[in-house]
């Protein structure tokens, strides 16, 4: 372990293949987690997942034995509520969850789930409720130029089972019809960082980022000046390093690893 890793008191964590997987939390995600609380420290979850609300992570997070509250969560969603409100859309349609929706509308913002002649923008999120009319308005408002904002760009979501198609595919099937694609808010882009640390009042040296996805989690952390932590207990792999530009500050099999170096 690099030294310096003992010096940072912001931890920002991905969730999904990081500290659980699916319902299963990771062997070494509670020592962790006292590390940090014993050292003065914060974390601080980030996930590029925007099917679901936090009140629905707090909930989830509860059953694994884990105490959060609002403030300890960043979601693409969060993100992108930050960038649709700064462009004063006139109308936005909403192409996710329920949930998604939901809470699009309680941050003000003029949403829809219908066709409608005043939209111009469309908005996606992971879309665990994903129907074929839904990829049919999009081609139709894509086409019709409105602009394309999109939460995340990741190719997959990891489940007890494998993995599932997130929203980075889906935006490759609507490029296959329509030959749009996305602006994309939420890892790797450095907005749910500049968040995170604007929140949480630490600077860019005591911040880490933990992920397992080198194009999202890992991205993030370089785009935002931050160090960044890679974990084999997800998506990513010790191959996928050996071909990709992007690279970790650290490498561990685990947060069972990481607490264990950190407690040396």
């Amino acid at each position: 372990m690099s030294g310096d890793l003992k010096e940072k008191r912001l931890f920002l964590l991905d969730m999904d293949g990081t500290i659980y997987l699916d319902e299963e939390l990771f062997d070494g995600t509670l020592d962790f987690l006292e590390y940090v609380r014993s050292v003065g420290g914060r974390y601080m979850f980030l996930t590029n997942n925007s099917s679901k609300s936090v009140d629905k992570y707090i909930e989830k997070l509860a059953r694994m034995g884990i105490a959060a509250d609002q403030d300890d969560f960043l979601t693409s969603t969060n993100a992108t509520i930050v960038h649709l409100e700064r462009k004063k859309y006139r109308k936005i349609y909403a192409f996710g969850t329920a949930t998604f929706r939901q809470q699009l509308s309680e941050a003000g913002l003029p949403i829809t789930d219908r066709l409608e002649d005043d939209i111009d923008c469309l908005c996606m999120g992971f879309d665990t409720e994903l129907t074929f009319q839904k990829l049919e308005d999009a081609c139709i408002l894509l086409n019709r130029g409105v602009d394309y904002i999109a939460t995340n760009p990741d190719w997959v979501c990891p489940t007890w089972y494998g993995f599932v198609p997130d929203c980075g595919s889906v935006s490759q099937m609507l490029f296959n019809a329509t030959k749009r694609r996305p602006t994309f808010i939420g890892k790797p882009e450095s907005a749910m960082v500049e968040l995170a640390l604007a929140r949480s009042g630490y600077s860019k040296e005591q911040a880490v980022i933990l992920g397992d996805r080198l194009y999202t989690d890992i991205a993030c952390g370089i785009n935002a000046g931050i160090s960044a932590l890679f974990v084999l207990s997800g998506e990513g792999t010790l191959e996928d390093l050996k071909t990709s530009e992007v690279q970790p500050t650290y490498i561990y099999e685990n947060i069972r690893a990481v607490w264990a170096d950190l407690v040396k």
